[in-house]
């Protein structure tokens, strides 16, 4: 199926706006950054291994099962970033960078986009991932915006606990349009939208653009691209 996917030579310019949301895990990278995150803190001693890698493998069941309570997950996730100074979790962060998530940065990922950025595309990383696990990533990318599960903060520490309302299901449309309005613009403004996931989780977006694109997709997604005749592209193939 051909997916309209950006040409370099297009001149963009405010009638034509274009916008570009990329979902993160398993849509850009060909993994899990929240899972592996939980598992590269159990590598490095800063968790109980045994109980934290069995909760955190029961709750990446059910976001894949469509049945994750997001704030019981946030409330495990975030917990260790509440515990440790900003500056102790910076380092362990730049470790998690060259270990594990370098390594997973893949050409065609980085080359699509490239493609929306280099045609002058408003691009951002939409994610239920929280921003301290992901900002670094969207640097990756060359991506400057990035929607995501914010990480509530008192006097520079993390205090453990989300901020806002999660980027998960709904909620991605809600903090997409929050960061919209924050740059004086909206869904409307935007002739062409795209919106790159793997999840069915991700619906809810993806019916709000003008390009869904099944990414990588999930069983649930697969079957319901096809049932809509939405594109399906394949990045890790």
């Amino acid at each position: 199926m051909h997916l309209n996917t950006p040409s370099q030579s297009a001149t963009p310019h405010r009638a034509s706006a274009r916008l570009a949301l990329f979902d993160l895990d398993y849509t850009l990278l060909p993994i899990d950054s929240d899972y592996e995150w939980a598992r590269f803190l159990v590598r490095i001693g800063v968790v109980d291994g045994a109980e934290y890698e069995r909760r955190n493998d029961e709750f990446f069941r059910q976001y894949h099962a469509g049945t994750l309570d997001i704030h019981e997950f946030l409330e495990f996730q975030l917990a260790p970033l509440g515990a440790h100074p900003p500056e102790t979790l910076e380092r362990w962060h730049a470790q998690f960078m060259e270990e594990v998530i370098r390594p997973q940065l893949r050409p065609r990922a980085l080359e699509l986009v490239r493609g929306h950025l280099e045609r002058g595309d408003l691009c951002a990383i939409v994610t239920a991932t929280n921003e301290f696990v992901t900002g670094p990533i969207a640097r990756a990318f060359g991506i400057e915006h990035l929607v995501a599960t914010g990480v509530e903060r008192v006097g520079g520490r993390y205090t453990g606990r989300p901020s806002g309302t999660p980027s998960f299901r709904e909620g991605k449309i809600l903090r997409t349009r929050e960061w919209l309005a924050d740059l004086g613009r909206d869904f409307a403004d935007f002739g062409e939208s795209w919106f790159y996931s793997d999840s069915a989780n991700d619906v809810p977006l993806l019916e709000q653009v003008t390009n869904p694109v099944a990414t990588n997709p999930d069983e649930r997604l697969a079957a319901l691209a096809g049932e809509r005749n939405w594109p399906v592209l394949r990045l890790f193939e």
